[in-house]
């Protein structure tokens, strides 16, 4: 839908840095006008870097969607636009690495819960509706290659973007009958502060080589126009990851990701 600017309008979650930014860039290339949303205060300068002259509208909303009440903002922020959505990004996510039974504390492991499973169904319930009753629009589900694999010292983690993964897959096959396309964005590691955040620096995979989220995300919006059901994104070796987590046994994906996110392995 279009406003007096003339451009469509989209939503990004987690916009601040990384992949969302990356996301909310693309789409402000193409012309977007924006609501682009994150819990800190990098939400503000991000929506400066965004604005091109003028030629589209950028609203940056500062929300904690860990909480109910942080959706709820974001969801009034978008009805006070009076706009329809034409493409929603749910990118936010976090992770947290770590023995599950020693090493991590009940609280950041809940966060992630928050974060990336209930915020997104919570936003998508909100969303979703209003762009099937228009019968347009575009989402993207940030998932991961870690939604195919057991996240050993990762657990939490992995297992709510195998949520992610599953939600969105879901989602597009009960909306065949719109004109609704649901896309699933599946980056492998990639160079944000992910790692860092989810206290990772000493492991292979927080220490290693990672994948331009500008390249990840760039692949992501492309196959989001195109409509398509999901992608593996970033480098060749990420695709190649992608590809062998389809056909490895369970077992085995469970201990590669041992080695490359136990604590000190470095």
């Amino acid at each position: 839908m279009t406003s007096s600017s003339g451009n469509m309008f989209a939503v990004v979650t987690g916009a601040s840095s990384g992949i969302g930014f990356e996301l909310a860039k693309q789409f402000a290339e193409h012309g977007y006008d924006l609501l682009i949303v994150a819990e800190d205060d990098g939400i503000d300068q991000a929506a400066a870097d965004l604005r091109r002259d003028g030629r589209n509208q950028i609203t940056a909303v500062r929300a904690d969607l860990a909480t109910y009440e942080g959706v709820e903002q974001v969801y009034a922020a978008v009805l006070e636009t009076g706009r329809g959505v034409d493409a929603l990004a749910l990118n936010a996510g976090r992770g947290i690495g770590g023995d599950f039974t020693r090493g991590t504390e009940l609280a950041d492991e809940l966060n992630v819960i928050d974060v990336n499973v209930t915020s997104t169904v919570h936003l998508a319930k909100r969303l979703l509706p209003d762009m099937v009753a228009r019968d347009a629009g575009a989402v993207l589900f940030t998932s991961s290659v870690a939604s195919m694999m057991p996240g050993t010292y990762q657990a939490v983690y992995n297992a709510s973007k195998s949520f992610v993964q599953s939600f969105a897959e879901a989602l597009r096959e009960e909306l065949e009958d719109t004109a609704v396309s649901i896309t699933a964005l599946m980056p492998g590691p990639t160079d944000t502060d992910f790692f860092h955040r989810a206290e990772m620096d000493d492991t292979r995979v927080g220490a290693g080589a990672k994948d331009d989220p500008a390249l990840v995300a760039k692949q992501g919006f492309e196959a989001l126009m195109k409509g398509r059901e999901k992608v593996v994104a970033g480098s060749v070796k990420t695709k190649v990851q992608g590809a062998a987590s389809k056909v490895m046994p369970d077992a085995a994906k469970a201990r590669m990701h041992r080695r490359m996110a136990e604590p000190g392995s470095a």
